[in-house]
């Protein structure tokens, strides 16, 4: 990797009447610029590029674990053309970008909370909360790390369930 610098953003945007989120980078200081489907930006940090990869490793594995548990939960999120769904209310996008760039900070942290989220794929970390099994550091970042795993929509957007007749 190089030592150039970058701009790690959040922006939302919008193809053919669709609206999207995005974190990505950047070289533009002016993101909205360089893409004519960027409509504003929200959030736009100067990182490193080594960095800003392993940020957005982060964010986007927190993302993708809480689409997973919606889908678990019958809750249908919207598939833009581009980006994060518009399901995804700002603020919880901007928690989870600013809790992931500010914790990169601090490299025991970072490690600590990282391997929180790799277990939070494919456990529930509720139940390691509560149990003697995580200590130190790891004990006192889960909850936060749970927390960033929170959202729901607030309407019962689920899909419906067709029952089958019992006779079948």
């Amino acid at each position: 990797m190089s030592g150039t610098n970058l701009f790690l953003i959040l922006a939302s945007g919008e193809i053919n009447g669709i609206g999207y989120w995005l974190i990505d980078t950047t070289f533009n200081d002016t993101p909205t610029n360089d893409d004519k489907n960027l409509i504003e930006c929200h959030r736009k940090e100067l990182i490193g590029e080594e960095s800003a990869e392993m940020i957005l490793f982060a964010i986007f594995l927190n993302l993708n674990n809480i689409n997973d548990d919606l889908k678990r939960e019958g809750f249908v999120i919207d598939n833009p053309p581009k980006g994060i769904s518009f399901s995804f209310p700002l603020n919880i996008l901007e928690n989870i970008f600013d809790f992931w760039l500010e914790l990169y900070k601090d490299k025991n942290s970072w490690e600590t909370c990282l391997g929180l989220l790799k277990i939070k794929k494919r456990n529930l970390l509720t139940s390691l909360i509560s149990s003697d099994v995580l200590k130190g550091s790891a004990k006192e970042w889960a909850p936060r790390i749970e927390e960033l795993h929170k959202y729901r929509p607030e309407s019962n957007r689920k899909k419906k369930k067709i029952n089958e007749p019992m006779w079948k």
